[in-house]
Parts: C-alpha cells; sequence; structure tokens
C-alpha cells in the first residue's frame, strides 16, 4: 500500500543468569505459541472461515530484529529513559541501568559497559526488574543510592526496584509528574537527607491557551526543588519539614524537570546543584554559602563555547556522575526517545563561572531489536525500487527515517530491515517541530513534531513520493526528483485543495490555512489510495471536524494536479458519516489507519489505531464505504497513546501482511491470519 544497580559479585551474576535463562524460556515459550497458531490456522483452512469471523482475525505479534550483524546503533529503550549508571556487573567499569515505564515494555534494563573507553558500545539490553516512572541516583562516599517515591532501594543490585526500605515522610507540597527522591548528606553533618525534585504544571494548564497573534497565555511549567534534613540516623531516619530550595532572590525553579544533582563542580569545598528540565536544557546553581549552610546564586544555563548545550528531544532526566573517572562530575542524560548520552565535564571555567562541560554525544550499542525513534509510524513502500516493501516513517521528534528491506525472510517468517536511516530533503535533514507556538498543547512541546507519513505517488510521474501530517495539523508533500532506484526529495511545499472559500481549520487552532492549504487534525495518517479508480491517487485522511473523508485528486483545466475538496463518504454500518474523533483541542486527531483488504473478501477494509489494531470489516453493499469493528488484531497492548499500521505482502503469499509501531519505538509484525490478498491499497507503487 501506499503508506502508509552492594553485594558481592557473584551475586550479581546469578542474577544476570537468571535473567538471560528467563528470556531464552521466554523465547520458546513464543516459538511454542507460533506453532500453536500455525496448527489453528490449519484447523482455520479446515473448517471454513467462521471461526476467523469469531476471532477477528487475531494473531501474534512479533518484534522485529536488526537484519544487520555486528551493526551498531544508538543506545536505547523505549520511552522516557532514566539512566542510574552502576557498575553493576562488579566488572570495575560502570554498566548503564535504564527505567523505562511507558508501554508495551516498561522494565528496568541492563546494558553491559563491556569495555572500550568513554564511549564503549553496549551489549544489547537484559531487562533485570519492574520500572517505575521517578527513579533516582545519588552518589554517597562514592556508592549509589537508588530512591523512588517514598523508598530507599537498599539492595538494589540483588532485588532492583522491588522491596526497599520505607522513607517516613509525607510531603505536604504540591507533586506534579515528577516527583524524584534522593538520599545524600545535602549540609556536611555525616547524615543523609532527603531530597525532592518536583514538577508543577498547573500554572501552565493544557489545550488552546494561545491568543490570536501565537501569544501563550497561561504560565510556564515548574520544577522545584525541597530539602527534608534528617534530625536522625541513616539507619533510623527522622525527617524534620521541608524547606523549598532558593536561587538568587526568589524560589529555585525550572522548567518542569528538576533532576537535581548535586556535586562540587567548582572544587570550593560545598555542593553546587546542576538540574536538567521538561525541555531541553541544563542549568547551574552555584553554591555561594557553605558546605554546612548551602545557599544558591541564581541560574545560569549550561553553555559550550557561547552557546547553550541542548539534547536532540525532551523531557531529560539527569544523572551526575564521574563517568571517564577523570575526576571532574559528568552528565548522564536520557531524554523521551529512549536515548541516553553522556555530557563530559572538562572542569570548571573560572571566567565564565560554570562548569565546562563538552555538547552531549548518545551511547551506542549493538544493534538488536529494529527502533526508530518513538511513536514512531511507518508506511510501507518499495522506497528503492528493488522489488521488496520499504519502510518510510516519522517519529515524535518530527524526523523522517528510512528503513530498507534487505531482502529474504528471517527463519520465523518476519521481514529483515536494516538500520534506519535519517531522511533529507533539498540537501537537509527532514525534521518538522513545533518551535514556542506550534502545538495545541502549548511552549513545553517545542522540540516535538509527531511527523506521520504516507509514502506513494502523489503527482503521477511513477516515483514515490511522501506526504505528512505533523504536530501542525498542515499537511505537506516532498516530491521525489530522483529515479526509482535513487530517490531524491525536494523541498516540502504545501498540499493544496481547491477549496470554494477560504480553507476550513480546526476551531481551536489559533493561526489560519495559507492560500489553498489542507489543515486537519494534528497527528493523524495520511493515506494515498486510489479511491475512485481513476489512476491517481486520492488522499484519505480526517478532515478538520475529525470525520474520515475523501480529498479526491483531479487535474485542473491547466493540467494542474490539485485535490477536490473532502467528502465523508466512509461510514459505520448504520451509514452515519464515520468520525473516528470528536475530541477537541490536545484530544484531538491521534488516529493512524491504513485501508487494505484485510480479510480476502475483495473489499477495502479499514485497520485503526488501538492497543494495537482494530480490524474495521468493510460491510458495505453497492460500492458503498461502511465499516463494522470487529475489534483488535491481537491482545498484545502495545500502546497507550498510539499505534500506527501499515500493510504490504512482505512474505510473498499475495496476502497484505502487518507491521506496527509501539509506542516505544519498536516495530512488530503480523502475518495475515485471513485468505486475504494484496490488493493496490496494500501494494507498493
Amino acid at each position: 500500500m501506499f503508506q502508509q544497580p552492594s553485594p558481592q559479585p557473584s551475586v550479581r551474576f546469578q542474577q544476570y543468569a537468571h535473567v538471560q535463562a528467563s528470556a531464552e524460556c521466554r523465547r520458546a515459550g513464543r516459538v511454542l505459541w507460533s506453532a500453536c497458531w500455525i496448527a489453528v490456522l490449519g484447523c482455520q483452512m479446515l473448517f471454513g472461515s467462521a471461526w476467523a469471523d469469531e476471532r477477528h482475525g487475531q494473531g501474534q505479534l512479533t518484534r522485529l530484529k536488526v537484519a544487520q550483524e555486528n551493526a551498531v546503533t544508538d543506545l536505547g529503550v523505549g520511552l522516557w529513559a532514566i539512566p542510574l549508571p552502576i557498575d553493576y556487573d562488579g566488572d570495575g567499569d560502570l554498566d548503564l541501568i535504564v527505567s523505562t515505564s511507558n508501554k508495551p515494555s516498561p522494565g528496568v534494563y541492563f546494558f553491559e559497559n563491556p569495555g572500550g573507553g568513554k564511549l564503549p558500545v553496549f551489549r544489547p539490553a537484559v531487562r533485570i526488574g519492574e520500572a517505575h516512572a521517578n527513579v533516582m541516583l545519588a552518589w554517597n562516599d562514592g556508592q549509589p543510592v537508588v530512591c523512588t517515591p517514598g523508598r530507599w532501594h537498599d539492595d538494589f543490585l540483588n532485588k532492583c526496584l522491588a522491596g526497599g526500605q520505607p522513607l517516613p515522610f509525607k510531603p505536604q507540597f504540591h507533586i506534579g509528574r515528577a516527583n524524584q527522591w534522593q538520599l545524600l548528606d545535602y549540609d556536611g553533618d555525616g547524615v543523609r537527607d532527603l531530597i525532592i525534585g518536583v514538577s508543577d504544571w498547573r500554572d501552565y494548564g493544557w489545550d488552546d491557551a494561545y491568543d490570536r497573534t501565537g501569544r501563550w497565555t497561561n504560565g510556564p511549567l515548574h520544577g522545584y526543588v525541597y530539602f527534608v534534613k534528617n534530625l536522625g540516623s541513616n539507619e533510623k531516619p527522622q525527617y524534620d519539614e521541608a524547606v523549598q530550595l532558593q536561587a538568587g532572590d526568589g524560589p529555585l525553579d525550572v522548567y518542569g524537570c528538576p533532576s537535581p544533582n548535586f556535586a562540587d563542580w567548582d572544587g570550593d569545598g560545598d555542593l553546587d546543584l546542576v538540574c536538567g528540565s521538561f525541555l531541553d536544557h541544563f542549568t547551574f546553581f552555584e553554591n555561594v554559602g557553605t558546605r554546612q549552610q548551602p545557599r544558591y546564586a541564581a541560574g545560569r544555563r549550561l553553555e559550550h563555547n557561547g552557546r547553550p548545550i541542548l539534547m536532540d528531544l525532551e523531557m531529560l532526566r539527569v544523572t551526575a556522575c564521574d563517568w571517564d573517572g577523570d575526576g571532574d562530575v559528568d552528565l548522564i542524560v536520557g531524554q523521551e526517545d529512549g536515548r541516553v548520552a553522556l555530557i563530559e565535564c572538562r572542569g570548571f571555567d573560572r571566567k565564565r563561572g560554570q562548569p565546562d562541560f563538552l555538547p552531549p554525544v548518545f551511547f551506542r550499542q549493538k544493534a538488536d531489536d529494529l527502533k526508530a525513534g518513538v511513536l514512531n509510524t511507518p508506511s510501507a513502500v518499495d522506497w528503492d525500487g528493488d522489488g521488496d516493501l520499504d519502510l518510510i516513517c516519522g517519529d515524535s521528534a518530527g524526523y523522517l527515517h528510512f528503513v530498507e528491506n534487505v531482502g529474504r525472510l528471517n527463519a520465523d517468517g518476519t521481514p529483515r530491515f536494516a538500520l534506519p536511516q535519517l531522511l533529507e530533503a533539498d540537501g537537509q535533514v527532514i525534521r518538522i517541530q513545533a518551535g514556542e507556538n506550534g502545538s495545541i498543547q502549548g511552549p513545553a512541546e517545542a522540540k516535538w513534531g509527531y511527523t506521520v507519513p504516507a509514502a506513494g505517488d502523489f503527482d503521477g510521474d511513477g516515483l514515490p513520493d511522501i506526504v505528512i501530517n505533523s504536530i501542525w495539523g498542515e499537511i505537506l508533500w516532498y516530491r521525489n526528483i530522483g529515479t526509482r532506484q535513487q530517490p531524491k526529495l525536494a523541498a516540502a511545499q504545501r498540499v493544496e485543495v481547491a477549496w470554494p472559500g477560504a480553507p476550513p481549520k480546526p476551531a481551536w487552532n489559533w493561526w489560519h490555512p495559507r492560500d489553498r492549504s489542507l489543515v486537519t487534525q494534528w497527528r493523524t495518517s495520511p493515506v494515498l489510495f486510489d479511491v475512485n479508480g481513476d489512476g491517481l491517487n486520492d488522499l484519505v485522511i480526517l478532515d478538520h471536524e475529525g470525520y474520515l473523508a475523501c480529498f479526491e485528486r483531479f487535474r485542473d483545466a491547466q493540467g494542474h494536479l490539485s485535490l477536490k475538496p473532502p467528502q465523508r463518504i466512509f461510514g459505520d454500518e448504520r451509514g452515519e458519516p464515520l468520525r473516528l474523533n470528536d475530541g477537541r483541542a490536545g484530544k484531538s486527531g491521534r488516529r493512524k489507519l491504513t485501508l487494505t483488504d484485510w480479510d480476502g473478501d475483495g473489499r477495502i477494509d479499514l485497520l485503526l489505531n488501538s492497543i494495537n489494531v482494530e480490524f474495521w470489516r468493510n460491510v458495505g453493499t453497492d460500492g458503498q464505504w461502511r465499516f463494522r469493528n470487529l475489534g483488535s488484531v491481537s491482545e498484545q497492548r502495545l500502546a497507550g497513546h498510539t499505534t500506527c499500521p501499515t500493510v504490504g505482502d512482505f512474505d510473498g503469499d499475495g496476502r497484505p501482511d502487518l507491521i506496527l509501531d509501539a509506542e516505544d519505538g519498536f516495530f512488530y509484525y503480523l502475518a495475515n491470519p485471513w485468505g486475504g490478498r494484496t490488493t493496490k491499497a496494500s501494494a507498493a507503487q
């Protein structure tokens, strides 16, 4: 289709071996499950399709692997990476423990450091325990101390985040999404105190808070840090009332998620503070008091060579440690897409009055599972003209990726793909970002883009182009000006519609569409599909009110291609126009879909995002588009927010198979369990 964590080392090694053995058992279980499923499919073929109708064609989704041997990629594990640099295997170097709490694979993961300097190539992740959304690591006299809200995990290396010692303190202050507890000797009395970093979203609010000039009328995100003195001992803590830290002339406040880290960066014997944020930057607070009585100067953004040190994405989680053993305290930073970076410290710059940090460098790992950002949005197409179906994918960061199908099938019948490559247009890496006012949900989302592509021939020249939606909701397309085997993209241009008047837009958009441009609900799939059979690919997408609509492609009197205004030709089984989302502002859009004959009955069905993907069977007659929801194609939950399906005949049996993303950026595959057949809607052109 056109698409579309100190016990003895031996204890730790026993735990690691157990994790590996468990993984082997899981793999064996999957093989057995697959065999059973194959047997069930055989029964289906013998006894007809009634059973399949009852089961809605459910099957097992298989995570895809990187096909290239010895390939290396950015280290990453799901969404919202919280990095904990700890010598987990007891070999004398720091490994990376990363917690990720979002679906479908939350957990704490161990990345083994095999050696190789400050930037080793880590081994693939091994899951060692259950996740938590707020985990913090502090170093006390050279020892790692791990906490979650209200709990100290005193045996982390053996038990991970299970169990632990309760911390007898109940906060009386407001706590938002970030609730970050640390134990460290804040005031130099030899007893570990409690530090709590919190976020406060109350001034910010959500949704539709721009005025007509694009100015955000609500407040910013806040990130505060509290000190809770321990009047007891490390073994029997007794906590005093919380004191909010001050900096300069007011409360210490960063943008959203503080991740407070204390260390003596300026070498004067007291503890300074570096905080992260919900966005992409870092703030240094110099201790201008003493070790026993800290007092902080106003915060200063960390810079390198006069430019701010920024991360590629947002939702930063920061842990300070001497990663490279040179005596300086570095920063290990996780971001929203699961990648983890080193920000190396090279001492203290007295002239600028702040630590001298280098720009972030992402850690690398041996490639394992196929991943492309997070909330990625695959669209199947033969991009390079070699006869097999590749993937064009967007992601939350606003990039576009090319994922090459390297041919043949794996032993388990899954297609084989190479590592993703970033796409360029007009010589520049493609990246769509919201900026200060491009997201419905405000300036906190400045670095997100949520690109959703459809790959296919949009201009009738026989070459696959790319049409995208994004966080903006403005539909753009990148024309392919290369060749069939060597595609090349021109700069983006707006998709135009022959509107009879001013272009419509979602009611909550502060900005108005330009000229004849198409603006619809954000984060929705465009689908290129020849609805009327005239040889031109039409555009199927949610309109500005959330109805699934067809924008018919046509040539005007001058021979130029354009789109007609939308027609709501798609209905539910009662014949009512199919409205896939009636939410407003931030709750609008967010529907990913594709069209294909999934069940092989000769009619084009709808596959729609759900916990994985819903199968909406076409039950229309006389050419009518009428859909009945038969439920999800699998019982596996792959998302809390959204998935994105694409289809194509990947195994060569003439039936459309399914590839979809999980929320954490990994890909899953389902061979078609029906008697379906590949149609123009599911075949790359």
